[in-house]
């Protein structure tokens, strides 16, 4: 599990560290990181370091120094640096001395760098690029890497309130930060060097976390030498109708395709369903679909009074959920549905059904689930481009693996699928989220293969991607 941590945190377990340490010994050690990074990209782009040109982008802080610093660094490695200062009165002396001793020189503008190195603003800065900085970064050509975190998008949220960089590569210090998660756009690859900090997680509700392969491969269920088909967790899924019998048809494959325990269907898209997944046990109403470990909600069941009336029966039976769709729009229109429940209940909106439910999730997307699934005393798994999901308890987790081309139809349905299917097999609510939302990232991804897909094509890539992250 990786752990992106607050910028307190991370200035906190700074602090004792400078304290032992010489002085500007930590400033060197990410210096040297950074120049490292920056080394292997220029080879790695020109074939070469020897005489390649980096431009550093230095503001007045630390991250300035780190850039200059790694400058001098750069230099002994035959690069030609040069240092655009934005600060001139206030750039980093110790930096600026080791930089033009070393043979670097401070210009006014960069002149055709093979490399830019973004040491504008660090963990401490708030806000958009200023003018002067933003025409800088707009006039650049050449890929950047930042130093510890682009300049111009929070720290904290990975927001973007006006120009901002854009980096190829983001170097972290010492310890991943949230934008790291939220912003992979402006971050680019992420390369995380150690520089001695000692940051055990923070299990305070300031930290993010994102499952990686190890996490699912411990998490995801497979069936030992005495389980059958009831044993790995039944599922009951409640989905489509006449208007939209695909998305019972796409919730239940992907559910069949998750683990090898049994689904039951619930509904009126029952021809539709066992048409394509004739190992599915159907029937047209809830009272009729037999012993469930779980239900999966939503997906193209309508929001008249019979769908109302079904997801009602579902609530009421007080086992593990995931609601997604149009079980949200009706869980919008009648909140009392969750008084009362005491087993764990998954929300899965995208923006607009967050809207309907809370209101506006705003640019702090980590902030307003941890406040939905508290109010709502669900575990709130907020859609996107990076999903956010939070737990009533304030935990919240990034999925890093999602897709753009995740953003097609019915592939939230195929979702609700994998999630339900896991909680029917035991996972607790938030492991059950985390994993099922990785998963579909990396299915989208690989069906995907760099062009368009299709909901259908995801849920047919979820058996390989888990064959590949499970142990041999």
């Amino acid at each position: 599990m990786r752990h992106y941590h607050h910028p307190d945190s991370v200035r906190a377990a700074e602090s004792p560290l400078i304290a032992a340490l010489p002085d500007g010994a930590l400033m060197r050690r990410a210096a040297y990181g950074l120049a490292g990074v920056c080394a292997r990209e220029l080879a790695d782009r020109t074939g070469g370091t020897s005489g390649r040109r980096v431009t550093l982008l230095v503001g007045s802080g630390d991250n300035g120094g780190d850039a200059l610093f790694a400058g001098a660094f750069l230099r002994r490695r035959g690069v030609a640096v040069e240092a655009v200062l934005l600060a001139p009165d206030r750039a980093h002396a110790a930096g600026l001395r080791a930089l033009t001793r070393a043979g670097g020189r401070v210009v006014t503008a960069p002149s055709r760098p093979d490399l830019v190195v973004d040491g504008i603003v660090g963990i401490s800065g708030r806000g958009a690029l200023r003018p002067e900085a933003a025409e800088l970064v707009d006039g650049i050509a050449a890929p950047i890497v930042a130093a510890d975190t682009p300049s111009g998008v929070d720290v904290e949220t990975g927001v973007v309130h006006g120009p901002a960089v854009t980096a190829a590569v983001t170097v972290a210090f010492g310890a991943l930060k949230p934008v790291h998660a939220l912003a992979p756009a402006r971050c680019g690859r992420v390369e995380l060097i150690d520089i001695g900090l000692a940051l055990p997680p923070d299990r305070s509700a300031r930290e993010l976390r994102a499952y990686d392969d190890a996490d699912l491969a411990a998490l995801w269920p497979v069936p030992g030498p005495a389980d059958d088909k009831y044993s790995l967790g039944v599922l009951g899924v409640v989905a489509g109708g006449a208007t939209y019998p695909g998305a019972a048809v796409l919730a239940t494959g992907a559910a069949i395709r998750a683990t090898s325990g049994m689904v039951r269907y619930a509904g009126t898209a029952r021809a539709a369903v066992l048409a394509a997944w004739p190992e599915t046990v159907a029937s047209d109403d809830v009272a009729d679909a037999g012993r469930v470990q779980a239900w999966a909600a939503g997906p193209g069941m309508g929001v008249d009074a019979a769908a109302a009336d079904r997801l009602a029966r579902v609530l009421d039976q007080d086992l593990p959920t995931v609601l997604d769709a149009d079980a949200l729009t009706l869980l919008a229109e009648h909140p009392g549905l969750l008084a009362g429940r005491t087993a764990p209940t998954v929300l899965t909106p995208h923006a607009g059904e967050f809207a309907r439910l809370v209101g506006p999730a705003g640019n702090d997307r980590v902030a307003a689930a941890r406040d939905a699934a508290r109010e709502l005393d669900a575990t709130v798994l907020l859609k996107g481009h990076v999903t956010v999901i939070a737990a009533p308890d304030g935990t919240v987790v990034a999925d890093t693996a999602g897709s753009s081309w995740a953003a097609t139809p019915g592939s939230g349905d195929v979702l609700t699928g994998l999630v339900g299917k896991l909680l029917a097999s035991g996972l607790a609510p938030l492991d059950a989220a985390a994993c099922g939302a990785r998963v579909h990232g990396l299915a989208a991804a690989r069906a995907a293969d760099g062009a368009p897909t299709h909901a259908a094509a995801i849920s047919a890539a979820v058996p390989s991607v888990v064959r590949t992250v499970l142990p041999d």
